[in-house]
């Protein structure tokens, strides 16, 4: 987040790093990411860390309440650290969080957050919404791959194609017909493009359902999946590629990861997306599921247009997080209906 949070003070987040044996002589506020604050310090040792302190308000997927969200928290982090485990048979392209001296990888932080601590890793960061090259486009994928093939830890949940923020967009669509005048500046825009496109929402909300059934009556196995595999959550090392960001882990099947590999939000072209997708096969011995993909990817937009609409009609002022809400909300929403529009019914809907 680029805003700092508005009721976590940077010495509440620096006694809770005691928890960590650490005693930073440097701090610093990284405005980086949607969602979560972060926090780079120095200890005595220079010993670098990356701090993130997470707004448990914000992980609906886990439960409602946080004292759900937390402990989903804190089965991702567990996973997280399961799957980094020891050479030889770790994952080292995990970039897991670091337990404390009691063995807890995440700890309460007041009432609403949590706080954990990652070692701060040397390398070029990627950005949400970039291209990947089709040599790092293979090297993500066969990450994926050996990532699909790991047994589950005991800590990684089973994760449901559905998603926890429907309720908000629904409720948006009842509500779009009177004013959400007096929230903030955003707001009452929202509602004019959420109106001017309620019927395309309400119709791929329907496709996302029929999409789900499909995914449940083909008893598709389970892997262990990431959830967010795009260039954002992607650091480079030289040759090698580390993902970050576990928040999301869990049990589903490999489309919903294969999707922002092989379509994405970089925008792969129709042949690199097959290129992608067989190189998967032949590593895996599994085909991925076009109707899957296409559920996964529309799953993801309609989860965002969610969110952003949750953020915007909340209190809010002209901040940068909010105008970055308002503009992706206005993007997403186009997108699929401009999608619905051209896509024949019943249509995979393009991999692109």
């Amino acid at each position: 987040m680029e805003e700092r949070p508005a009721d976590i003070e940077d010495s509440e987040v620096r006694r809770a790093l005691k928890a960590w044996r650490i005693d930073p002589v440097a701090w610093e506020y990284a405005p980086v990411g949607f969602g979560d604050y972060h926090w780079t310090a120095t200890d005595t040792r220079q010993r670098r860390w990356f701090v993130t302190v997470a707004d448990l308000a914000d992980k609906s997927w886990y439960g409602d309440g946080p004292e759900a969200a937390f402990d989903g928290l804190r089965d991702a982090m567990d996973t997280a650290v399961a799957l980094r485990g020891t050479e030889p048979d770790g994952l080292d392209f995990v970039v897991a969080p670091v337990p404390t001296a009691e063995g807890e990888t995440v700890r309460a932080l007041g009432a609403g957050h949590a706080v954990s601590v990652f070692p701060l890793v040397s390398g070029t960061p990627g950005h949400f919404g970039d291209t990947l090259t089709p040599h790092d486009r293979g090297l993500v994928l066969d990450l994926l791959a050996r990532l699909h093939r790991t047994a589950p830890p005991a800590s990684a949940r089973v994760l449901p194609p559905d998603f926890a923020t429907r309720p908000q967009l629904e409720s948006a669509l009842r509500e779009m017909n009177r004013p959400w005048d007096g929230i903030g500046p955003y707001a009452e825009p929202a509602r004019q493009l959420i109106a001017g496109h309620a019927d395309a929402l309400r119709g791929r909300l329907d496709e996302f359902d029929r999409r789900v059934r499909e995914l449940r009556a083909s008893y598709a196995p389970l892997v262990v999946t990431h959830g967010e595999p795009h260039p954002g959550n992607l650091l480079r090392a030289g040759e090698r590629r580390l993902l970050l960001d576990w928040d999301t882990v869990g049990l589903a099947v490999p489309e919903r990861d294969l999707w922002l590999v092989a379509d994405g939000a970089d925008g792969a072209s129709g042949a690199d997306a097959a290129d992608v997708l067989v190189r998967y096969e032949e590593a895996t011995g599994r085909k991925p599921d076009p109707s899957a993909l296409a559920l996964y990817r529309l799953r993801w937009a309609l989860n965002d247009v969610a969110e952003f609409l949750t953020w915007l009609r909340a209190p809010h002022g002209p901040t940068p997080d909010a105008r970055q809400a308002r503009d992706a909300l206005t993007s997403t929403v186009e997108s699929l209906a401009a999608e619905a529009q051209a896509a024949p019914a019943g249509a995979d809907g393009p991999i692109r």
